[in-house]
């Protein structure tokens, strides 16, 4: 009689869990949803796999902002007016935001008018390789891969370490930023080692660091939505498809939202090189 139940029991689990699996397979009527990983951001080589020279869809991504940047600033400065239509207005307005909001926030006039061609350069590229996250048939930012990030990082480290040693020397830059004034002798022991880790290492590392970090997660969003998309529209049965319309108004949000962090992030860096520029620039901090 034991045996007679136990096998009824487990013939009304199998019976059970078929359903489910039945249920599923009638649900997705696919070999399911594969969400996005890291591999998104180690594409397949266009040119030259396995050589020093890879070029892959991130680096295409990069050379097309750097080209249409170059390109727009040409036509700008060849046909400036005195009075300037929309486009040569549209770049006006650019270079006067970073003068006004950024670089006059934090710095002097003199200094203003020394460090505002590269503060500009620096936002201006920023902005357009993390905007190709966006643009379709690019669809990645060319700052989702550490490397440029740490190109730029260093950029602006090498900036205000040599703008800091060449007006206070090696000795006064290195008194003024290891040693600030005004703190009891003995917290020099703890102080001075968390000033030689934040001056030389952090700023640059969280520079880069903050940019890739935020490009790479707003581009995983965006292929999650998406890829939600196509596969309740084209794979989903049933009411399950209804679904998709759901993820792509979500996508669309979410990519109005990376347009707005890819300025906010070219801001945040920007304003943090002004900063560490300004300090490296002071008498005493």
């Amino acid at each position: 009689m034991r045996h007679i139940v136990v096998a009824a029991a487990a013939d009304a689990a199998g019976h059970e869990s078929g359903d489910t699996q039945n249920f599923f397979q009638w649900l997705f009527s696919s070999d399911g949803f594969h969400a996005p990983s890291l591999a998104e951001f180690d594409p397949t080589a266009l040119l030259w796999e396995g050589t020093i020279f890879e070029f892959n869809r991130i680096m295409l991504a990069r050379v097309i902002a750097a080209v249409v940047l170059i390109v727009i600033f040409a036509i700008v400065a060849g046909r400036a007016k005195v009075v300037p239509g929309r486009f040569q207005a549209a770049v006006e307005f650019m270079l006067d935001f970073v003068k006004t909001q950024i670089v006059e926030q934090v710095m002097s006039k003199e200094d203003t008018k020394r460090f505002l061609p590269f503060l500009s350069t620096l936002f201006l590229a920023i902005t357009f390789f993390n905007i190709t996250g966006v643009i379709p048939g690019i669809n990645i930012a060319g700052t989702s891969l550490i490397g440029l990030p740490i190109v730029m990082a260093v950029w602006v480290w090498i900036m205000y370490l040599g703008v800091g040693v060449k007006k206070h020397g090696l000795g006064g830059y290195l008194k003024n930023s290891l040693f600030p004034p005004g703190v009891p002798k003995g917290i020099y022991l703890l102080l001075t080692p968390i000033e030689f880790l934040q001056v030389f290492f952090l700023r640059p590392a969280t520079l880069a660091l903050r940019l890739a970090a935020n490009m790479i997660a707003g581009h995983m969003l965006l292929v999650l939505f998406f890829a939600a998309t196509q596969y309740f529209f084209f794979e989903a049965a049933g009411a399950m498809k209804s679904v998709g319309a759901v993820t792509f108004v979500a996508g669309f949000a979410f990519t109005l939202f990376e347009i707005f962090v890819a300025l906010l992030q070219a801001y945040v860096f920007t304003m943090l090189s002004a900063v560490y520029l300004n300090m490296a620039l002071e008498e005493e901090h």
